[in-house]
């Protein structure tokens, strides 16, 4: 399982942050035919892109391609468990992205509309948020 992390960070440790309004880069389909497009604001970690990549590849038998629109490289960290109060953040322990509203997630190409439809609604329920599927 290639979990998809950054191989160097500027900060290890990142803030919180906020995520509003909606996506206004990587709304439009560029590469493929067809794209799965985000409907809501959520964070999405490394497994669930990879989770979601391989219910995609198990529908294409030969030819087709697939192109990932998002790269988790935001840090979120956990202390330890029956650690106490205090003793400041704790390690990096995955990495996620912060996904908005219109985002494209995944763009297919070289397989029939029916059969991407299907390969988007089986990896739309593994995702953590509402989904669309989109076509040129």
């Amino acid at each position: 399982m290639a979990i998809l992390m950054p191989k160097k960070v500027k900060h290890r440790k990142w803030h919180k942050g906020r995520s509003k309004g909606i996506e206004r880069r990587s709304i439009d389909l560029v590469f493929g035919s067809y794209g799965l497009k985000s409907l809501g604001t959520i964070w999405i970690t490394s497994r669930q892109i990879e989770a979601a990549r391989r219910t995609i590849i198990r529908y294409f038998k030969k030819g087709g391609k697939l192109w990932i629109r998002i790269f988790p490289d935001k840090p979120i960290t956990r202390k330890g468990t029956e650690v106490p109060m205090g003793g400041g953040k704790g390690s990096v322990d995955h990495y996620v992205y912060p996904i908005k509203p219109g985002r494209i997630i995944f763009e297919l190409e070289g397989i029939p509309e029916e059969q991407a439809k299907e390969a988007f609604r089986k990896a739309g329920d593994k995702l953590p948020v509402k989904t669309k599927f989109i076509k040129r």
